[in-house]
């Protein structure tokens, strides 16, 4: 298969060009844009370019509305709710940022909740940007139904991921991501696209049986990781993600692959707390403390180490994909 080598900047611009002309408007275009290309540099295929598609559709058909500015309201004094207003979830998250950033150095900790919101891509994408101004983040978010109860053999939660990040003095920051399925389900879009196998026990079929052929886990259901326990973990990430957020919960939420349907409204709830002054100013130094027993022995490695080599490769040498994904998003910014 041929493949096109592009360089960020290039990527980018492929980005913004296919989501404005596809309604929607040039600042949404570029967060969008520059948290696609970042997961695609730190090879996160499955919440890279290859969601530019699905997005524009969503766009083009009022599903997600590329043109929505996101409303920031108090909700008490360290805490604010953000409406996406069934925008981007990206613009939103961007918002609760920065809100996070100049509130919680005050009161120690801060929360902000995000509703009416859509995929919010890597998670640890947001968190990070915590970490670098100092802060640990966490994030919890729902998706569109893909796991059943334990037992259970319905779609009724997301694959739900929930995201860390924290400062480090000298270092990137430390992030942990993970989705509460197996895998994020952005793998198994990513298998079907390219007409690949997935391995057995990431998904089971409609009919509730296990399979290796990605569409048919699609239409069906996500196994979660960790069994019964892991279930338990997808429930508490429900309830913090979207009943404390007034937004939908998985099984009410519309598909983030599709342009046709409701807005997802699905939602967010990002927390920041300054290390600190919990810490009497040692945070930094223990976290290295407990990083280096880490590192000392043979065969480890911090969580997000290969995620970062990929990151300086990218940014070095660009990203590489198929000839035919690269044609494909080009003509969404010419309509062709």
């Amino acid at each position: 298969m041929t493949e096109r080598r592009l360089t960020l900047a290039e990527a980018h611009k492929i980005c913004v060009d296919a989501l404005c002309f596809h309604n929607t408007s040039d600042s949404n275009a570029g967060l969008v844009a520059k948290a696609l290309v970042a997961a695609e540099a730190d090879g996160l295929r499955g919440h890279g370019l290859s969601r530019l598609p699905s997005y524009c559709a969503q766009a083009a058909s009022g599903k997600v509305n590329g043109q929505a500015q996101p409303q920031s309201t108090p909700a008490a004094d360290a805490a604010l709710r953000i409406d996406a207003r069934n925008g981007f979830a990206y613009p939103a998250l961007s918002l609760a940022v920065d809100k996070l950033a100049a509130t919680t150095p005050k009161s120690g900790i801060a929360v902000a909740a995000v509703t009416h919101s859509h995929h919010c891509g890597a998670a640890g994408y947001h968190v990070e940007a915590l970490a670098h101004k100092g802060l640990i983040g966490l994030l919890f978010a729902n998706t569109p139904k893909a796991i059943a109860p334990w037992g259970g053999d319905q779609g009724v939660f997301g694959t739900n991921p929930i995201a860390f990040a924290a400062p480090r003095s000298n270092h990137n920051p430390l992030v942990i991501d993970l989705s509460l399925s197996k895998v994020a389900r952005g793998k198994i879009m990513v298998a079907e696209s390219e007409g690949k196998s997935i391995p057995e026990g990431w998904a089971l079929d409609p009919h509730g049986k296990p399979t290796t052929d990605p569409k048919a886990a699609m239409a069906g259901t996500m196994l979660p990781m960790g069994g019964a326990k892991g279930a338990a973990l997808v429930l508490m990430v429900e309830i913090m993600s979207a009943a404390l957020t007034a937004a939908h919960f998985g099984f009410e939420a519309s598909s983030f692959f599709t342009g046709e349907g409701k807005p997802a409204g699905v939602g967010q709830l990002l927390i920041a707390i300054a290390p600190n002054p919990l810490s009497e100013e040692t945070f930094n130094d223990r976290l290295e403390i407990l990083l280096t027993a880490i590192l000392d022995q043979e065969n480890t490695r911090l969580p997000g180490d290969r995620r970062l080599q990929l990151r300086q490769a990218a940014r070095q040498n660009g990203i590489l994909i198929p000839g035919q994904q690269y044609d494909q998003l080009v003509a969404l910014g010419s309509g062709t």
